[in-house]
């Protein structure tokens, strides 16, 4: 695993894509390598009311430009600081934090990638990864609305994307896991990242088909580095932290 750095990106587009949720695009002079499904932490200046960073998770990666985006949801002062940035400002970011998801043993496999909200937001990198290395990607994103539905055009050139809405206007109606891709579910293995709800009915609706399942949590974090045991959750193997022995688990390690 890469060697967490502190680096200033400098921000190249800051763009809403939703009402609610904005792309920051950030470059910078090296990049360090970045597992699918590991995360950063963004410092938040000169806000008196924010005090600690903010983790964000990667959604994409440029190597070869030494760029990364970010999609986030503005959802309090620290996030409505970062998307007020501006092309040419300057964001401290330590990275890359915590444990990936596995994707060694997918080689030639399907692979079902589920999301929810700002959980689709590993998903891109994730995916990308997976395409890269020989795997047929199908996301399954939910949404409780058509209005919510962030820009698809990125996951659309990785795999199929397929989607719910809670009131069907667009998509299949209903939750991820009422989807009509579950009736003849065969995948090497499914990944998730959402609201914790929907994750325990994707891995409830995993054991079911007997497909191996992994899923990030999304527990508050403040530090990012296991110091300051905020975003500790139970496992069958005692209590972890999220943010170093995570945020990707196996569901078999959680007791839902």
């Amino acid at each position: 695993m890469a060697k967490k750095v502190q680096l200033d990106g400098k921000v190249v587009a800051n763009e809403w894509v939703t009402s609610s949720y904005f792309k920051m695009t950030l470059s910078f002079d090296t990049l360090p390598n970045i597992l699918p499904g590991q995360f950063a932490e963004l410092r938040i200046d000169q806000t008196p009311s924010v005090f600690l960073r903010r983790p964000i998770s990667i959604h994409d990666v440029r190597p070869q430009t030494n760029q990364i985006d970010l999609l986030i949801q503005k959802v309090g002062d620290g996030t409505q600081w970062l998307s007020k940035r501006q092309v040419g400002d300057l964001v401290n970011l330590v990275f890359p934090l915590g444990n990936g998801f596995t994707t060694a043993d997918m080689n030639q496999q399907t692979v079902l990638l589920v999301g929810g909200g700002v959980g689709i937001a590993p998903l891109l990198h994730l995916g990308r990864f997976l395409a890269q290395n020989g795997s047929k990607v199908q996301f399954l994103l939910g949404f409780r609305k058509k209005a919510d539905i962030l820009p698809l055009n990125t996951y659309q050139a990785v795999g199929d994307v397929l989607i719910t809405t809670e009131d069907g206007s667009q998509g299949e109606k209903g939750f991820v896991t009422n989807h009509s891709v579950w009736n003849n579910a065969q995948f090497a293995r499914i990944y998730s990242c959402g609201p914790t709800p929907m994750m325990k009915a994707v891995v409830q609706a995993a054991r079911q088909k007997n497909i191996d399942c992994e899923v990030s949590l999304e527990n508050k974090m403040a530090c990012g580095v296991g110091a300051c045991l905020c975003c500790v959750t139970q496992t069958h193997q005692g209590h972890k932290c999220v943010c170093t022995d995570g945020p990707v688990f196996n569901s078999n390690e959680l007791p839902w």
